[in-house]
């Protein structure tokens, strides 16, 4: 099969500042005056795997265990400080949904605006417009400034902006947590058409159900390592078991 994901020996780590610093100018005289003093935190380490052509790959693990980041990297959103990580294909990254809005606009507005980011063009929006409404279930809410919506409001139309084509690769962060117990089923369903489709699935879930019933493969991090890979089930039973 195709590897469309690789990830070969993948390291992060942060510089965090380790004393407290009464003021942004503070701040900035001790930065420059190389002052500071730094502690170095280890968010990934030496994290290797790779997503064939067609699996839909979950990634479980406690919070702070290194998963976010793991797919910001693999995104393209982040550096790694060591290793490589590459994918094949186009990649629609569900992460951080609200990030690619303006909320002073309206969901109408950030339905052209965001779907630009994607790379759609205005007429392919205008074609599928009614569509990603419909699928969002945002009609009655359509002209309404995003800062008035819920996080849930504002997954439900990051959500169908970023599924309204099949990527080749769709990296999910947690937002099918979001939102109420039919739409989540909805969700669920998309992916699974898109699977059927030949799209590539990544995602993170606290929901170790959720990762057995949608997953064929997965990791599991704890503390930046990979502690398991493989068959989603066993997995996902190892994960339990600790």
């Amino acid at each position: 099969m195709q590897k469309v994901i690789q990830v070969q020996n993948v390291s992060m780590r942060f510089k965090m500042v380790n004393e407290k610093v009464e003021s942004l100018k503070e701040y900035f005289i001790k930065a420059v005056k190389r002052q500071l003093a730094y502690e170095e935190f280890t968010a990934l380490d030496n994290v290797s795997f790779d997503v064939e052509k067609g699996d839909v790959f979950g990634i479980v693990g406690l919070n702070g265990s290194g998963k976010s980041t793991l797919l910001k990297i693999i995104s393209g959103i982040i550096k790694p400080t060591l290793g490589k990580a590459s994918a094949a294909g186009t990649i629609a990254p569900l992460i951080e949904l609200g990030a690619g809005f303006d909320m002073d606009l309206t969901a109408r507005e950030n339905i052209y605006l965001n779907g630009s980011v994607l790379g759609f063009k205005k007429r392919y929006i205008d074609e599928r417009f009614d569509e990603i409404v419909a699928f969002s279930e945002m009609a009655q809410f359509l002209d309404m400034p995003m800062k008035n919506y819920s996080s849930g409001m504002v997954a439900r139309v990051g959500f169908a902006i970023a599924t309204i084509t099949s990527p080749d690769i769709l990296v999910i962060d947690e937002i099918l947590a979001v939102g109420d117990f039919r739409f989540q089923e909805k969700c669920e369903q998309r992916i699974q058409d898109m699977m059927k489709g030949g799209a590539t699935v990544l995602f993170v879930s606290h929901s170790i159900e959720q990762i057995e019933r949608l997953c064929n493969r997965a990791l599991w991090l704890e503390k930046g390592t990979a502690r398991m890979a493989g068959e989603a089930r066993a997995v996902c039973e190892a994960y339990r078991k600790g």
